[in-house]
């Protein structure tokens, strides 16, 4: 399978490749790689990313990819009883959302969880097969199975396999999201399955973090996959999935050849590594292997994510801690499986460790007291299912502070979606022609999907502009070309910038149109930045409440005056994707708020004080 439309990109690339880059090579793509076992081009980051920061559609994007490829079965990622989101929904949700993939040209769902909770598991199985579509059900590798003191051991996978196995799964999928899997593991593991099912296909997935990714994946054809990943050579590697070319020379003249013509796929490849140029914004600036994956054990697609937020919460400097931290945060975890939403939580708590200098004693020790990230919390709910060996105690008790847990599959507890209802709801907000692709958007990501729509309406669809002109602006003079439908061709020129009114934050720009000089008001995102220095918070005062981290105070829960009990939430504070509640330490009465709702804080700013009930008297 290649994974250049979809895993590649999200693992060196932040996701960010837009669908104008794939269809232009789509059809070249149909017939060089026509007899691959799929194409994965759906699912996953992608989903919600498309809509976030490329401002796409991501059924259009289905859609125009698959009229282009009617060739290749398409794949996609679905995330067991999450769908394609990063916690688990209604089960209707999901059977909902699956039905709209299949119609839309998906044709083979890797469907896995991110705990092996086969449970959660069993939602998404049995909604591709009510969909009709191929069940590719999928077990997460983690870990060092060659390692006797890991948990996760040939027994525990063969487990997981056998009850796979008996949801009646179209194809067994070993998904290695770390590049974890050594050769020697994988001829073990593939080899064993083999043994035990002869008949079953078997198709696995890595990452080549560690440099090992190309003798991996031969060692499990050897021993008797049917199918392993591969990228385009330019877009392979490191976080990426191993070299298509790589796999096919170390092959070639064996019985596991599989047959495509090395010069056409080259030939692909000389497209991408013009393509990659133009997202240079987004490289993670890897220089090589990392033989420590073996240890921290960040999965491909985090680690150029976390790298990137590191740096954005001032960070950059500490990586080091942050990925020894990161090893230490999965232990106090209960050393789990670490797929995206799970590892996501791993992540979040490896950075809230560094942010605030916290050893893993620490945090056992404070517990009780510390304002963890929302997505520990709701790992420790439950939320996100069950984990092989159970939850961390007294650790989940300490840190949930009496907030529910769930002991069964989350979905059980959700009521189901009111599809008509979300229907007319999105038609009064956006007017009509909304599709039931509409509502499986709005329902797996309804902030993200009314903000996509708002910007579309203001500005128009962006996906018509070349990607030099929509990732970065053009130069004075420079003229450009914008085919806004088929026949119809825009010639613009950007003539001047004006000067910034202070009153609005807006400039006026001149450019041309088709030899026509027209003005346009713009907002000047950057003119309202404003640096604004804030007391620190005294740790040696217990009266004083600072942000555990930088990032922007999204939710105000308290005013000055208000009555708080120890625990109560003050705020709400978002960094990157991690959100967390800041939480009074102790019982009291909010003296005086410092901050106010969209305010920016950096780690230790102080946000509110609050006085002792004696005190306050």
């Amino acid at each position: 399978m290649d994974t250049t439309w979809r895993d590649a990109h999200q693992s060196l690339l932040a996701t960010r490749v837009r669908t104008i880059d794939m269809a232009n090579i789509a059809k070249e793509t149909s017939h060089a790689l026509h007899n691959l076992y799929s194409l994965e081009a759906w699912g996953g980051a992608t989903f919600d990313v498309s809509m976030r920061f490329l401002y796409e559609d991501p059924w259009d994007r289905l859609r125009k990819l698959r009229a282009l490829v009617p060739n290749i079965p398409f794949q996609m990622l679905l995330r067991g009883a999450n769908g394609v989101a990063y916690a688990s929904l209604p089960d209707n949700a999901i059977y909902h959302f699956v039905e709209q993939a299949k119609k839309n040209g998906v044709d083979i769902f890797r469907v896995f969880d991110a705990l092996n909770d086969i449970n959660q598991l069993e939602v998404g199985i049995k909604a591709v097969q009510k969909a009709g579509g191929v069940c590719e059900g999928t077990v997460c590798y983690s870990g060092d199975m060659l390692n006797p003191k890991k948990k996760y051991n040939l027994e525990y996978y063969l487990d997981v396999v056998d009850k796979l196995v008996a949801l009646d799964i179209d194809v067994l999928g070993i998904k290695d999201m770390a590049g974890v899997l050594k050769p020697h593991a994988a001829t073990l593991l593939i080899g064993a399955i083999r043994k035990k099912y002869p008949d079953l296909p078997i198709h696995v997935h890595t990452h080549d973090s560690a440099g090992t990714g190309v003798a991996s994946m031969v060692a499990c054809a050897m021993a008797g996959a049917d199918a392993v990943d591969a990228a385009t050579d330019s877009l392979s590697g490191m976080t990426s999935q191993p070299s298509i070319n790589a796999i096919l020379a170390s092959l070639e003249g064996t019985d596991r050849d599989p047959g495509l013509n090395i010069h056409h796929v080259r030939a692909l490849d000389t497209y991408w590594s013009q393509i990659r140029l133009l997202y240079s914004p987004f490289e993670a600036h890897l220089t090589g292997p990392d033989p420590e994956v073996y240890e921290h054990e960040i999965p491909g697609g985090q680690l150029t994510n976390m790298m990137f937020q590191a740096s954005q919460l001032g960070l950059g400097s500490q990586w080091i801690e942050t990925k020894k931290a990161y090893e230490q945060a999965n232990q106090l975890l209960g050393d789990i499986v670490k797929v995206t939403p799970t590892s996501k939580v791993v992540g979040d708590l490896a950075q809230f460790m560094v942010s605030n200098k916290l050893t893993p004693e620490a945090v056992k020790a404070r517990a009780a007291e510390l304002d963890f990230p929302g997505s520990v919390l709701e790992f420790f709910e439950g939320m996100m299912g069950q984990p092989h060996g159970g939850f961390p105690e007294p650790l989940r008790t300490d840190a949930l502070r009496g907030r529910r847990k769930f002991e069964k599959r989350p979905g059980l507890y959700l009521e189901p979606v009111d599809f008509v209802k979300t229907k007319k709801e999105l038609a009064r907000k956006f007017g009509g022609g909304i599709t039931e692709c509409d509502v499986a958007s709005y329902i797996m990501y309804p902030k993200v999907y009314e903000d996509y729509r708002k910007f579309v309406a203001k500005y128009g669809d962006l996906s018509v502009l070349p990607t030099r002109y929509f990732l970065s602006k053009p130069e004075i003079g420079e003229e450009f070309h914008v085919e806004i439908e088929k026949g119809k061709v825009l010639i613009l020129k950007l003539l001047a910038i004006g000067p910034l009114s202070e009153n609005t934050g807006q400039r006026e720009v001149f450019y041309e149109v088709n030899g026509e000089v027209r003005q346009v008001t713009v907002d000047d995102k950057t003119a309202s930045v404003e640096n604004v220095s804030r007391p620190k918070a005294d740790p040696t005062d217990s009266s004083q409440v600072g942000a555990p981290m930088a990032g922007v105070l999204v939710e105000l829960r308290v005013h000055d005056g208000s009555e708080v009990k120890k625990g109560d939430p003050l705020a709400v504070l978002s960094a990157m994707k991690m959100e967390m509640v800041i939480s009074a330490p102790h019982n009291g009465v909010v003296s005086q708020l410092l901050v106010r709702e969209g305010d920016s804080v950096d780690g230790s700013d102080l946000v509110c004080r609050i006085v002792r009930p004696e005190a306050a008297k």
